[in-house]
């Protein structure tokens, strides 16, 4: 199997992040269109997170974060976003690169992506590869109970109780399916 020098993996990946950057400012400068909301999970480690150390210890690995009624301040920047949130009772104020995001979420249309961390991205792409097997995608599109599946929940949740996205029920076709589509799915097979 010859050495992929482009890194397509990591291009898909960073034009991935894009969607992510593109929906954020959209939702920045316009606000959330109908029912939209975000669900944003985000490795807290990862190099240019910033947050408060009470959130840092609480969430010492990943945390999930919810744009829906109560954020504030939603400013976009090429490499990261920052937004107002209260965790608590207590505002906070959170800095997010995009390299540091693993899930995106969307449960009104049912659209999430997955990332895999760069670093984790690059040694897969430096370890030898058995010729039959294909390296392991970095981004893919979710199916719609991504957060649940997790069995976590949101680290912000709206303080009001304002209507949740109800998950669609067996009979429901009025939302679609989601399925995931890996990128291996497109590459040539030998």
């Amino acid at each position: 199997m010859s050495k992929d020098v482009l890194r397509y993996d990591l291009m898909v990946q960073d034009a991935l992040k894009g969607v992510v950057r593109k929906i954020l400012a959209e939702a920045a400068r316009d606000g959330l269109p109908g029912e939209h909301h975000f669900y944003v999970t985000f490795r807290t480690g990862a190099p240019g997170v910033r947050l408060s150390q009470r959130l840092r210890e609480k969430h010492p690995d990943e945390m999930t974060i919810v744009l829906q009624h109560q954020f504030w301040d939603l400013s976009v920047g090429e490499h990261s976003f920052e937004v107002g949130l209260s965790f608590s009772g207590v505002p906070e104020r959170l800095l997010v690169p995009f390299d540091a995001i693993s899930t995106f979420f969307d449960p009104s249309v049912q659209f999430g992506l997955k990332f895999e961390a760069q670093d984790q991205a690059e040694d897969a792409a430096s370890q030898e590869a058995e010729p039959a097997e294909a390296p392991p995608a970095p981004a893919k599109i979710v199916p719609a109970a991504l957060p649940a599946a997790k069995g976590k929940a949101p680290a912000a949740e709206p303080a009001a109780a304002s209507a949740k996205a109800e998950p669609a029920t067996e009979g429901d076709d009025s939302r679609g399916t989601a399925e995931v589509v890996s990128l291996d799915s497109f590459r040539k097979k030998p």
